[in-house]
């Protein structure tokens, strides 16, 4: 049987997050398909999780077109990651000029720059993950409760 292009179809994304010495933090992302090869870079403000900068590079693309919603990424600079979060995404890249590609690699990117704020000042990674824990309560199904006492003691 063959099968077209959509029918065997494999897309690959990847994240990174790098502190920067100046007090910022890089984070990146790709996405690699049949059609797109794609860099998102954001550079946050540690101290204040602002968004300084945010850029995409379409080294390939399905149409011209969609290199458009480069323009686009300006919208999230001064943004402060937080709360609303996923609305600012879709004010910037929503619609019919928008891209849901680009919103999709936003989402799984931008939270990681909490985790960094969260694991401030911590070099042992049990307490480094405890703290993360302790700090993002309430944001997903794994930080529903409280991290657990170390100590053996039920709640």
């Amino acid at each position: 049987m063959q099968l077209n292009s959509m029918e065997d179809f494999q897309r690959d994304i990847s994240y990174r997050l790098l502190k920067q010495g100046d007090g910022t933090a890089l984070l990146t992302a790709t996405m690699k398909d049949r059609f797109h090869d794609v860099l998102l870079e954001v550079r946050v403000e540690v101290a204040t999780m602002k968004i300084i900068s945010a850029e995409a590079d379409f080294r390939k693309s399905p149409t011209p077109d969609c290199r458009n919603v480069s323009a686009r990424m300006a919208e999230l600079n001064g943004f402060v990651i937080g709360r609303g979060l996923q609305r600012k995404v879709s004010e910037a890249l929503g619609g019919s000029t928008g891209c849901g590609n680009m919103r999709n690699l936003l989402m799984g990117l931008l939270p990681l720059a909490l985790n960094l704020g969260a694991a401030a000042g911590f070099t042992d990674e049990a307490e480094m993950l405890d703290a993360i824990h302790e700090k993002l309560v309430g944001t997903c199904a794994g930080y529903v409760a409280p991290p657990e006492s170390k100590g053996g003691e039920g709640v």
